[in-house]
């Protein structure tokens, strides 16, 4: 660990310094909170300058928010291995350099009047890549930067700017689009990944690369390496298991929920937007909660009364009725509910998967539990379609809700139910 994230004690043993006394998390703060809100301002950019500048039709926009979310089911595993085997704070650098590079590239070419989809689409493509890189990179990177018991108060610090860039970030970008113009909204945010870029490059903890005894192994042995040891650890393969499901369940879910909003309960857009950005808020609660309740109440105990909690409101929204006067907030009460307990279960499981897993193994991990979650997705999204044609709206978010409580229900039967208020350490070898 770094000096900055310790002191040593009179007698001589070490303890730890307040979490944001550290200048190099301060940083790592920073500089996450302004590639999070710029990840998320250019999911809103750059469909923008596809519909004001080149006219693109439904089908055409499908596609390139397509491509841009294609790195995390492509790459999330080859992104692991790198990370194992580069200095995160490198990875971090350039890929925030990429980022910023190709939003500035996509501005000169609208500019000039270069700009067309395909252009578009590997600029999307290329921001996806980045931003899947820089996800596992910073996740690996806090846990080489803070003592283990600061690893649950980093995550919600972390998290919670997460929480406010995803709220933040599309606003931001609707807003410079508007009162600006898509080009130079794409220059002003490629700046936000600039300023990342700079705090990043203060961070002054050094990092040992992980070593591997003999030659290093090529990336496919490293990638087969991560997959064998998340399969073989309980405390990993638990949460790799819940997750697949809560994934899987929820692209179901929403996939009828969007269309039940507006054609059963009539909302306007404006109001499904509202409804719908009541998560953000009670995420930054959930990420505020996280950061107490698992060191009182216990790491078990929390993460199964909260995905039940989280998972489980959902399972209202069938029964909603009446016009939107009605409906509007009891939604807005939902999503906030399940915002708050939803980020709870995810930094709460993030500390464990950091603690449980050693430091040559962070990148692998945290890559191989993103890769079979959100693989899962578009076969959750087909089957909701499936059933909403098949049972009807509000049967299918039922049966899709039902199956969201298969998280917690993973969860509460594996030994992670019994973990105490002290997080686990990694296996032996």
């Amino acid at each position: 660990m770094s000096s900055a994230s310790s002191a040593v004690s009179d007698s001589g043993q070490p303890v730890a310094s307040p979490l944001w006394r550290n200048a190099d998390f301060r940083r790592l703060w920073v500089a996450q909170t302004s590639s999070q809100l710029g990840e998320h301002a250019s999911l809103v950019i750059l469909p923008l300058i596809a519909v004001l500048t080149l006219n693109v039709d439904p089908g055409q926009l499908g596609v390139l928010r397509a491509v841009g979310q294609a790195p995390l089911l492509l790459l999330s595993l080859l992104a692991g291995a790198w990370v194992d085997r580069w200095r995160g704070r490198t990875v971090m650098v350039l890929a925030d350099l990429g980022r910023a590079l190709a939003l500035g590239g996509a501005a000169a070419a609208a500019v000039i009047g270069g700009t067309g989809l395909p252009t578009l689409l590997v600029v999307a493509f290329a921001v996806g890549t980045m931003s899947v890189f820089f996800d596992v990179a910073y996740q690996a990177f806090l846990v080489r930067l803070l003592q283990r018991d600061q690893l649950l108060r980093g995550n919600s610090a972390i998290e919670g700017s997460r929480s406010a860039a995803q709220i933040g970030g599309p606003a931001l970008g609707g807003a410079l689009v508007s009162l600006l113009s898509a080009p130079i909204a794409a220059a002003s945010n490629a700046l936000l990944f600039a300023l990342s870029c700079v705090s990043i490059a203060r961070i002054r903890h050094r990092e040992a690369i992980p070593e591997h005894a003999g030659r290093p192994a090529r990336l496919w042995r490293q990638i087969h390496e991560g997959l064998r040891f998340v399969v073989g650890d309980t405390w990993l393969r638990t949460i790799c298991l819940a997750s697949a499901a809560f994934q899987c369940s929820f692209a179901a879910l929403m996939t009828a929920y969007l269309i039940f909003l507006t054609r059963e309960l009539h909302l306007p857009g404006g109001a499904v937007g509202l409804a719908l950005a009541a998560t953000g808020p009670g995420a930054l609660v959930g990420s505020l909660l996280a950061a107490r309740l698992p060191g009182r109440f216990g790491y078990g105990a929390v993460l199964v009364s909260a995905a039940a909690a989280g998972d489980g409101v959902l399972l209202f929204v069938p029964a909603l009725h009446g016009p939107p006067a009605v409906t509007i907030p009891l939604l807005i009460a939902v999503n906030f509910g399940y915002g708050t307990f939803g980020q709870l279960v995810n930094v709460t499981v993030m500390a464990v998967r950091q603690a449980v897993t050693p430091d040559r193994m962070q990148g692998r991990a945290s890559a191989t539990i993103t890769f079979v979650g959100m693989g899962l997705t578009p076969l959750g999204s087909l089957l909701g379609g499936f059933l909403a044609g098949e049972l009807g709206l509000r049967t299918a978010i039922l049966v899709a809700g039902a199956g969201l409580m298969l998280s917690p229900l993973i969860i509460g039967l594996s030994p992670l139910a019994r973990l105490g208020r002290d997080l686990p350490r990694p296996e032996a070898g």
